[in-house]
């Protein structure tokens, strides 16, 4: 049987992309956003049409590491950077069909070189 298709995402990307305040609370924040990540696993993206379920990791780093996975949302802390984890992510789930939220446009260069796609933060906004 094959694996779910997988979202990553870039939590600090993400959470960087709307000035409202995150930076006070980097792990509340990535916190609020883990919890809107969970209903991908039944609804998928609209913008990428890969039929449930779908496996969603939410990668951070800095002062957002230490977040708890959910039943829906797995959380990986980065040692380092978040775009190397990201990538190592992406090569250890290939072949799995994989799309990386991120609007970094040298990580998406980086992830699709690996068979990766990407789709960009604005993909995330239909969240509530």
């Amino acid at each position: 049987m094959a694996a779910s298709p997988l979202i990553i995402v870039d939590a600090a990307n993400v959470i960087g992309s709307t000035p409202n305040g995150w930076w006070r609370d980097r792990l509340g924040a990535t916190r609020r956003l883990r919890d809107r990540l969970g209903p991908l696993t039944r609804h998928g993206l609209s913008h990428w049409p890969q039929p449930p379920p779908i496996s969603v990791i939410l990668v951070t780093e800095g002062a957002a590491r230490g977040l708890e996975s959910t039943d829906n949302v797995t959380v990986v802390d980065a040692p380092g950077q978040a775009d190397d984890t990201i990538v190592d992510l992406v090569v250890e789930h290939a072949p799995t069909p994989t799309v990386v939220i991120t609007s970094d446009r040298h990580l998406q260069h980086r992830v699709t070189t690996e068979g990766a796609h990407t789709l960009p933060v604005s993909a995330l906004k239909p969240l509530k």
